[in-house]
Parts: structure tokens; C-alpha cells; sequence
């Protein structure tokens, strides 16, 4: 049986995507490789975010976020794991992730868009991370759904630069014995 894709219910509609969390070996080539298998089989591939696991940098994360509509995932793993560099893969769903994206927004702004602007990162938990006259930049770390919320935010304002990072995720880590689950744990 196949694992269910994440629903990101978002705003701007459903979206339902597989998360795979793909530890390769950091050498050049290896996110080429990658990307290029994706490409070849007609995958969407709807975020992908790279980066060293360790100060040794031995090892890289690749967590790619992948169109469920577009591509099998038992196919899409097949294909990983037949790369030469790829030494870890896991299917992250919505039951047992942590998952975390990073929005950036320059806005442009006068004394009083300064104070609404300050309103609305206080409502949604952004904060205000550089100033110069007549703009702020601002940032979001937040679940997917946060980060579209505060984007709906920001509309009301003028916008001048946004850059979202894309999805990052880890398994949760597993309850000590005889913990109660926590509903409200951060997902």
C-alpha cells in the first residue's frame, strides 16, 4: 500500500503532495542528477531545498516536495535509489513531519504602512528583520499554510520583492514511552 500524499489544503486551493527527505552524498553533480531524473520522467516537482546535514559536509539533505498528480511515488523512489550518490530515502506524511518553510518580503511603506505592516507580522508571528526608509524587509518561518496566511497578509500592502525557501521537513520525533501524543504538537 502506498503512503498518502500530504493535503496542504492552502488558500490558493488543494494541493496534494508526496515529501521525501533524500540524504545523498554531497559531491558535484549529485542535485543534477536529481533534478535531471525528475525532468526525464515528467515529475513536478514543487519545491526542493538542498543544503549540508553536518560540519563536515560529507553529506547533503535534499527534501523535494513532489505534484502526488504527476508521479507515482513508488516509481519516484525507484528511480532515487537507483543513483549512485542517494543513501537515504524516507516518505515523510503529514502524521509523522515536522515541516517548515521560510518567506522573505521587502515591502514598501510610509510612517503609517510602517505600523500596519508591524500589526500584521505581529498577528501572524513574522518579524520585522530589516529597516530603511520607506521599506521593510520581513520573515515568516511557519508550516506552509502559515506562511500562505501571512502572504494573504502582506497583499494588503505594496510588495516590492517576496521569496518563499520551499518545504524543509524531518520525521517527528517519537513520543517517550508512555507520553500522550501531543495534538498540539507543531506539524
Amino acid at each position: 500500500m502506498s503512503p498518502e500524499p500530504i493535503d496542504h489544503g492552502l488558500a490558493s486551493g488543494p494541493r496534494q503532495h508526496h515529501v521525501l527527505s533524500v540524504l545523498v552524498e554531497n559531491k558535484a553533480g549529485v542535485l543534477s542528477r536529481v533534478a535531471g531524473l525528475f525532468s526525464r520522467r515528467g515529475f513536478n516537482i514543487y519545491s526542493l531545498a538542498v543544503a549540508p546535514t553536518d560540519r563536515s559536509h560529507r553529506f547533503s539533505r535534499i527534501t523535494i516536495v513532489v505534484d502526488a498528480a504527476s508521479a507515482p511515488l513508488s516509481q519516484v523512489v525507484r528511480q532515487l535509489d537507483k543513483l549512485i550518490n542517494v543513501v537515504q530515502i524516507n516518505h515523510l506524511n503529514e502524521r509523522s513531519v515536522v515541516e517548515r518553510e521560510l518567506l522573505l518580503a521587502t515591502v514598501l511603506v510610509d510612517a503609517e504602512g510602517a505600523d500596519a505592516v508591524a500589526v500584521d507580522c505581529a498577528r501572524a508571528g513574522a518579524e520585522i528583520v530589516d529597516r530603511a526608509p520607506g521599506a521593510l524587509t520581513v520573515m515568516l518561518a511557519g508550516t506552509p499554510i502559515e506562511v500562505e496566511a501571512f502572504e494573504t497578509l502582506l497583499a494588503a500592502h505594496t510588495v516590492a520583492e517576496l521569496h518563499r525557501t520551499g518545504l524543509v521537513a524531518l520525521p517527528k520525533l517519537p513520543a517517550p514511552p508512555g507520553a500522550a501524543a501531543d495534538p498540539g504538537a507543531a506539524g
